[in-house]
């Protein structure tokens, strides 16, 4: 069974005012392929989870593994080669910037990885928002979008790397029905035809339902998967 992820003991506390343990020894493994939910009431630690999860945060206690390879205690730079290189993120905001065309928001991850020129990362992303039906809005600049075709864009733009992961942060929570529905066939089929591992944090219960599997936190610990 390949692993995407992997955690051994993750432990967070934060210090102000005072001392408190956010996260309690989370121990869990996500399969490559896989279409992982997270759920769990406001301050269970999902959110904060999800950003040691994605490299974002280093400070915790334990063991983060991704694709096999130990990234606790790698330098900042290291760790930013593994986000660029490994991991797609898609927020409730979808962050473009609103004055760039659609595809100049999803070439910028592919050009701040330099493996490709200009020409091809170009082609990937036209590839990547025809895969997500947008590719007649290519040219047209973010801020000219509905917010279900900016959160399209912003996947395409996640995906312009071929990340091993894609960690969602409440990637639906501001997408009426129709869209989020959109948004969810979109994972389902990365995570069934592409084998890419999702990973998203969401307070949809339909959404996390659907999903190949759930884990449930409260009070930092995970009560069910």
């Amino acid at each position: 069974m390949d692993i995407a992820l992997k955690t051994n003991n993750i432990g967070k506390c934060f210090y102000d005012p005072i001392k408190f343990q956010v996260l309690k020894e989370v121990n869990f493994e996500v399969r490559k392929g896989e279409f992982l939910t997270m759920v769990g009431k406001s301050g269970s630690g999902k959110s904060t989870l999800l950003y040691i999860l994605s490299t974002m945060d280093t400070d915790y206690s334990g063991d983060l593994y991704i694709d096999n390879q130990l990234v606790t205690g790698k330098s900042l730079d290291q760790l930013a080669q593994i986000r660029n290189s490994k991991i797609g993120f898609v927020f409730q905001f979808h962050y473009l910037l609103q004055e760039f065309t659609c595809l100049k928001n999803v070439m910028i991850p592919a050009l701040r990885l330099g493996k490709l020129s200009t020409e091809e990362i170009e082609y990937k992303a036209y590839n990547k928002l025809e895969m997500l039906g947008m590719r007649d809005q290519a040219l047209k600049p973010a801020n000219k979008l509905s917010g279900g075709q900016q959160q399209r864009v912003a996947i395409a733009r996640a995906l312009i790397n071929e990340p091993l992961l894609i960690m969602g942060d409440e990637p639906t929570g501001n997408l009426d029905s129709k869209n989020t529905q959109i948004v969810f066939e979109i994972f389902q089929e990365l995570a069934r035809s592409n084998h890419q591992t999702i990973v998203a944090v969401t307070h949809d219960n339909d959404f996390a339902q659907k999903s190949d599997r759930t884990i449930e936190m409260l009070d930092g610990k995970i009560i069910r998967e």
